[in-house]
């Protein structure tokens, strides 16, 4: 009687173990992507103050500055989650766009959130494009007789 009471316990025990096992590998996986923005650090950088170099020895690099237009460093962070079997997800997102202006201090701060992103999502496997469609013997025979065209030589001078 006693043997069948610890066969009974060991088959417990290992069923709850199974169990664990089994529902950790169902728990989604959390990530940080990005800059990881720290108020104490944000609140140092002054409008009017800082310069590039300052913010540069504060914040760090940038994620990526302006190419175009008013200078501009963003910092950008998201939190993911990915559930078993299934993309990563973002969960939630903030960019810090540091502005500044032609001598290179500081003009302004600005924080979002995922509320100013767009989720672009593509309509078929072709990328529409202006003007007209043209077909297989236009693109075969479309160049033939057209001035300057590869193989005509140069234009008598």
């Amino acid at each position: 009687m006693r043997k069948f009471e610890i066969g009974r316990k060991a088959l417990a025990c290992a069923a709850l173990l199974t169990g664990v096992v089994a529902a950790s590998g169902c728990t989604s996986i959390q990530e940080r992507r990005g800059y990881v923005i720290d108020p104490l650090l944000y609140s140092a950088v002054q409008p009017g103050i800082d310069n590039q170099r300052s913010v540069s020895a504060t914040l760090g690099q940038p994620t990526f500055k302006s190419q175009y237009g008013t200078p501009t460093w963003y910092y950008v962070s998201s939190d993911t989650r990915q559930r078993p079997f299934a993309r990563p997800r973002i969960a939630e997102q903030s960019v810090m766009a540091v502005t500044f202006d032609d001598a290179g201090t500081v003009a302004a701060i600005d924080r979002s959130g995922g509320e100013r992103v767009v989720y672009l999502s593509p309509d078929s496997d072709a990328t529409p494009t202006l003007g007209r469609e043209r077909g297989f013997l236009e693109d075969l025979f479309g160049n033939i007789g057209a001035v300057g065209a590869a193989g005509a030589g140069a234009p008598p001078q």
